[in-house]
């Protein structure tokens, strides 16, 4: 009987907490995962000894992401999941108040630099004919409406999201999908905070989901990553996948994939009029 080779993953931003959860959650399963980190805190320690390898790397400065992926080309090759999970929401505010270096360097962080991951990394997948890499990227409200003082943070995003259907189209052996996780309890909210007036409406509503305990389940996050992780690449690559609105997991909705090509991909409304 053959055994089973575990997977290999790689995880850019294994210190914020979505990341984290994944590493927990791939290492338990017997995975080799290799992970970045921009500050090292008292949960990376205790990640390291788990870890394959763990690289310092901060995605504003490009050549830390330079240094960061020479190291993991040599000590994480071959990888099955590469995962982009880093996001930064500053400058809040409105764009013609922000300092423009601010909101281009954020644009670098959300936008260029994980793609200059992707781009250095991608020939170092799993080159077996049986192998389905997959590439996780994080998606960010501002799809269906223009939430007003996170323009560099939802531009990035959006931008996230139709370069992940560029890239399927492009380079079919890789499934690429984007996730929307919904409001997380995470470290990215801090920033809401902090800003307070600045934040508009979602100040208010950050304040609400903190008062109530109403935040998408991490555990959510991680089974629907595995979901895609697992799920046939023709019916899912390209896509951006809601944790909290679809039945991701379900007959129907892949029955609904499998004949609606442009579900879940940026589209222009109303050209039935």
């Amino acid at each position: 009987m053959m055994l089973e080779i575990p997977k290999k993953a790689i995880v850019v931003g294994a210190s914020a907490d979505i990341g984290m959860a994944l590493c927990q959650d791939w290492i338990v399963k017997g995975w080799e995962v290799s992970g970045t980190y921009r500050r090292y805190s008292e949960a990376v320690r205790s990640l390291e000894p788990e870890l394959c390898s763990l690289v310092k790397c901060d995605l504003s400065n490009t050549e830390s992401v330079e240094d960061a992926c020479l190291t993991l080309k040599q000590c994480a090759s071959c990888w099955d999941v590469l995962v982009l999970g880093p996001g930064l929401q500053e400058p809040i505010g409105m764009f013609t108040q922000c300092d423009f270096d601010e909101w281009a360097q954020s644009i670098i962080v959300n936008f260029t630099n994980q793609l200059r991951f992707v781009h250095k990394l991608l020939p170092e997948r799993n080159p077996n004919k049986n192998a389905s890499p997959t590439v996780i990227f994080f998606a960010g409200g501002g799809v269906n409406n223009a939430p007003e003082g996170y323009s560099a943070y939802t531009v990035s995003k959006i931008a996230l999201m139709k370069m992940v259907e560029l890239l399927a189209a492009e380079i079919p052996d890789v499934k690429f999908v984007i996730i929307g996780p919904g409001w997380v309890k995470t470290k990215i909210h801090k920033s809401i905070l902090d800003a307070g007036v600045k934040a508009g409406d979602n100040y208010d509503r950050t304040l609400e989901k903190f008062k109530k305990d109403e935040f998408t389940a991490m555990e959510d996050v991680v089974k629907c990553c595995n979901f895609l992780i697992n799920g046939s690449k023709e019916l899912l690559t390209g896509r951006n996948f809601s944790v909290v609105f679809d039945k991701w997991g379900s007959n129907e909705l892949d029955d609904l994939l499998a004949v609606h090509p442009d579900m879940y991909k940026l589209r222009r409304f109303g050209n039935d009029y």
